[in-house]
Order: structure tokens, then sequence, then C-alpha cells
């Protein structure tokens, strides 16, 4: 026998993500997270809230473009993080 569906709110759903509704709009709109349109009403399954959670999570690493890189007191890179060899007399 097949578990039944339960249905969330746009407001429901947006509350268990900590976002607003037009964050949640977007997300629907642009295709990431499914939704229902029954009338007037915008319903989603707590599943498919469920697997675009899941699909969300950031994978280690990747949001290294968000912090500069080490700098020292002089403003240039700290020692070990300069790639650039910048040895004299080579």
């Amino acid at each position: 026998m097949t578990e039944p569906i339960t249905w969330l709110s746009t407001k429901e759903a947006s509350v268990r993500l900590g976002l607003t509704l037009r964050s949640l709009y977007r997300f629907i709109d642009e295709g990431d997270l499914v939704a229902y349109k029954f009338g007037r009403v915008i319903r989603i399954q707590e599943s498919d809230l469920e697997r675009f959670i899941d699909a969300s999570r950031i994978a280690p690493g990747s949001l290294e473009h968000l912090y500069p890189e080490a700098k020292s007191a002089n403003g240039r890179p700290a020692l070990g993080t300069d790639r650039v060899s910048t040895s004299r007399g080579a």
C-alpha cells in the first residue's frame, strides 16, 4: 500500500526552509523546487521539499571563492600562500 502524500502550503515550506515566501516562489519559478497549483492554491509535497533540501547541500571545498586569500600585515600574501616564486638571484 502506498503512503499518503503530505502536502505543505507555501507558508509551511518557507518556514521549514527559513526563507521568505518571495525566495520560495523564486525557487519554484526557476524549477528548483517542484510545486503544484490546485486552482489558486500552491502546494508542495513534503518529499519534494526533502529532495530540494538534499540537492542544496554544499560540497566541502566549494566555497573557496567566497573568502579572500590570507594576507599578512603588509598586505602581501602570507607565507606559504604565495604560489609565485619570488627568489632573488635565480
